[in-house]
């Protein structure tokens, strides 16, 4: 009775409550449990080892670019971050603290780290002495806590997992080279790995990160035309070096500030990677990060060979892929809608009219096409679906992107289009944060997303104030 009932549980329409079926595939999935800790989350073993394949594609990445795992603490003194005034201005509000250790009253408090900028420029200013030490290229992976006020699984937590690179370099170029090569990490890795399309490019002055001097961000938009700001690289300048006194001698025998970055993604993308892709049936998992690329289900296992056959299959298939043979004595049916709501890109299905034809059925998650493919050749056609799927997956997605992306010329047409037509919206602007201000309020939360590496010229006209143009700009909600 109860496997019954979990075939037939419905997950509530995507074109009906986007936030409800968000949610229910969140829990039925199994990625997530709530906490008993307000705005926590526990990421249950499915949800974890999407997020272990996204941090080893990742991770992978930043070594081969040269960067080393580093580990810092997770408090920070109140006076070290104090040092650099923008930034904690900018996280003061989202800030936890810790004020009594054991028994005792603290002498001073401890944040828990809402990101680790000023616990690196502790270290560096240790480590760093002449031109010799430089570039420093770390990356960190932790949690890091910032009081949310609305939380949501994966897209908004009081603490999340991530990485935070942070580099020095000896001059301004070698960094801004640095800040833009790891946004290109990260749209490769979007690209490559998660199939999921962005607008790249840099935020305005205003929606920059607390203490930068330039902000470079990627930006998917989920399935129904909200932006999530996918991950971002940030050049500081020598900015921190100074607040804190990091110096290193050069070449020419004279003391000079280091210039900065940092650089982070978060298990965000996992909600990205659901909003993007999934649909009414549960997760639609790219085959690169899914835990489970290949699920075996025999049909009437109880039948002679069935289960040998299967096992067989398994043997062979988990030399090229992560398989789950499921045995159990849950029904093919049940079995099907469970590897369908856990995304799993392919459907084996073995069977006695099967084994007899030496052959066996083979499904799609993504399209649900169903193929019979002869049992001799089953890896190397397996090999190629799965690159059939992320690409036809990728494409999707960016034809969603492209459908959803709109051209306001006139203010008009801006609040129209925002009210109307939820998506992107490409339109020029001044480059006053007055006219960002204005527009986020009148359209109820529409704000810039980012100033693209390649701009239209769309109009010679701010969109907003009709004052000269400086950027195109784009424009959208987010989550």
């Amino acid at each position: 009775m109860a496997d019954n009932k979990k075939m037939v549980e419905a997950i509530t329409s995507r074109d009906e409550d986007f936030a409800k079926w968000y949610t229910d595939i969140v829990k039925k999935a199994e990625l997530v449990d709530y906490s008993g800790v307000k705005g926590c989350m526990v990421i249950r073993p499915y949800g974890y080892a999407i997020w272990e394949l996204m941090q080893a594609d990742m991770d992978r990445r930043f070594k081969e670019t040269g960067h080393e795992n580093v580990y810092m603490p997770m408090f920070i003194p109140e006076s070290l971050l104090q040092k650099e005034k923008d930034h904690v201005e900018g996280f003061a509000p989202e800030c936890a603290w810790v004020t009594i250790g054991g028994q005792e009253k603290l002498t001073e408090r401890l944040a828990v780290r809402p990101t680790s900028e000023t616990l690196f420029c502790e270290h560096y200013k240790k480590v760093i002495g002449t031109y010799r030490d430089l570039p420093k290229l770390y990356n960190q992976w932790c949690s890091v806590v910032r009081w949310e006020k609305t939380t949501r699984p994966f897209l908004r937590t009081s603490e999340f997992l991530w990485q935070e690179g942070h580099t020095m370099h000896a001059t301004a170029e070698e960094a801004k080279e640095e800040t833009l090569k790891m946004l290109k990490v990260y749209s490769d890795f979007y690209t490559e790995t998660m199939a999921i399309p962005a607008v790249i490019g840099q935020k305005t002055e205003k929606e920059k990160f607390a203490g930068a001097e330039a902000t470079y961000t990627i930006e998917p938009m989920m399935h129904n035309g909200v932006a999530l700001q996918g991950g971002t690289s940030h050049y500081f300048g020598d900015g921190f070096a100074k607040s804190f006194g990091i110096t290193y001698a050069g070449k020419d025998n004279k003391l000079h500030y280091p210039h900065q970055t940092s650089w982070g993604t978060s298990t965000r993308m996992i909600g990205a990677l659901i909003m993007v892709h999934s649909d009414d049936d549960g997760l639609v998992l790219p085959p690169k990060i899914a835990p489970i690329q290949v699920a075996i289900i025999p049909i009437a296992q109880h039948k002679e060979g069935v289960l040998d056959k299967a096992y067989a299959l398994k043997d062979e298939l988990k030399k090229s892929f992560r398989v789950k043979l499921d045995d159990s004595d849950h029904a093919p049916g049940w079995k099907f809608s469970e590897y369908e709501m856990k995304g799993v890109p392919v459907r084996v299905e073995i069977g006695p009219k099967d084994i007899e034809k030496n052959q066996c059925v083979v499904v799609r998650r993504d399209t649900r096409e169903k193929a019979f493919v002869p049992l001799d050749g089953l890896s190397e056609y397996i090999e190629k679906l799965l690159v059939t799927i992320h690409k036809d997956m990728y494409d999707r997605a960016l034809k969603n992107t492209q459908e959803k992306t709109f051209t306001a010329t006139s203010y008009e047409e801006f609040i129209d289009t925002a009210k109307n037509k939820p998506g992107f919206i490409k339109a020029m602007w001044c480059g006053d944060s007055e006219c960002e201000d204005k527009l986020k309020d009148v359209t109820g939360g529409v704000k810039s997303r980012c100033i693209p590496f390649e701009e239209e010229h769309l109009a010679d006209t701010c969109v907003c104030c009709g004052k000269p143009a400086k950027h195109m700009v784009y424009w959208g909600k987010q989550y």
